[in-house]
Formats: C-alpha cells, sequence, structure tokens
C-alpha cells in the first residue's frame, strides 16, 4: 500500500522558502516598498504583476510541455492559457470601442485553447501575439486616466474594465499554477 505524505516532493529553484517559486530577492515582481499612489496605478501595478506571474509559470518548458493539456475532457493549457490571454486583451479593444470590432485571432470558440500544439512556431507566435494585444490595449486605455469614464456601446467604466482585466490574469494564474505542478511539480507562489 501506497502512504501519502505531508511533504510532496516538489522541485523549486527557492533555497529560503522551498515551496516559493522563487526566492523573495529574486523574485521579478514588485511586492516590496511602499505601494503606488492612487487607484489607477494599483490597478495597473496589480496587473503587471499578474502578467508577469503567468510568464514565470511558463518558463524554462519546451512546446511539449506548453502545450500538454491538463485532464480531459478539458482543453486548458499553458499555451493555450497564454493565446487565451492574448484573444481576451483583443475583445477588451472591443469593450471599449465604438467602432467594428476586431477579428479573432485565433477563430471560433475555444480555438485559443484547441489549437495549442506542440510546435515551437505556435509557441513564438502566441507570446508574440500576447505582447502585441497587451501593449494595444495599454495603450488604449491610457487614452482614458479618468476610471469613472464609461466606454464603448455598452458604456463599461475603465474601472471594472481594469477590475476585470486583473480577475481574468488571476484566475488563470491560478489554472498555470495547478497545469505546471502537473507538468514537473513546480508550485506556485
Amino acid at each position: 500500500m501506497t502512504h501519502m505524505s505531508d511533504t510532496p516532493a516538489r522541485w523549486s529553484r527557492a533555497t529560503i522558502y522551498p515551496d516559493m517559486w522563487a526566492d523573495p530577492d529574486d523574485d521579478p515582481r514588485d511586492n516590496e516598498g511602499a505601494s503606488p499612489d492612487g487607484e489607477l496605478a494599483t490597478l495597473q501595478e496589480f496587473l503587471t504583476n499578474y502578467r508577469m506571474t503567468l510568464r514565470m509559470k511558463c518558463q524554462g518548458l519546451d512546446a511539449e510541455q506548453l502545450a500538454r493539456r491538463s485532464v480531459p475532457p478539458s482543453t486548458m493549457s499553458l499555451l493555450g492559457l497564454v493565446r487565451h490571454l492574448a484573444e481576451v486583451e483583443r475583445d477588451w479593444r472591443n469593450w471599449i470601442s465604438d467602432g467594428d470590432p476586431l477579428p479573432k485571432l485565433y477563430g471560433e470558440r475555444d480555438a485559443d485553447f484547441d489549437g495549442a500544439v506542440a510546435e515551437q512556431a505556435e509557441v513564438d507566435t502566441a507570446y508574440l501575439d500576447l505582447e502585441r494585444e497587451q501593449a494595444a490595449t495599454d495603450a488604449a486605455l491610457a487614452e482614458h486616466p479618468d476610471l469613472g469614464e464609461r466606454l464603448g456601446k455598452d458604456g463599461i467604466a475603465v474601472r471594472e474594465l481594469m477590475v476585470h482585466r486583473i480577475d481574468e490574469y488571476a484566475r488563470h494564474c491560478g489554472h498555470a499554477d495547478l497545469l505546471r505542478e502537473r507538468i514537473d511539480g513546480r508550485v506556485g507562489q
């Protein structure tokens, strides 16, 4: 009979806190010092840190590992999450625009996950797409620093969109924790 252990064998670079992703001094996210001044700066910092967290969860993996699915029937993978977040960044610009919607990057429903295949060219494209879409959405929102301003056909407040963006990344960073742990035992922080 196999016995469960209270201390699972897990891989970590961390030396001070072996259950953490990185030692505090090596963590690229800004978690020390004074918090930013103002609501907009605070929201932007949270978004930046979650974006960094997602990238950290994907670091050091090859195309096969990034495209590895969780468990059937789910099509979720780390590469699928990168593609999904590129797609939603693009869609958020549709929320704040009065014009015609931008076309989907990857096709119809769930194509962002379904098309996440273990090819390095797909991985490279997904990261380029994510960077481009993040920058474009950031630039579009930078034109509207008033968090109470309502935009687009539905009149969404900038504040609501910023909070939704943070929520989306935070939720998917939780998924990324589980996906990464399944791949190589590395756990999140």
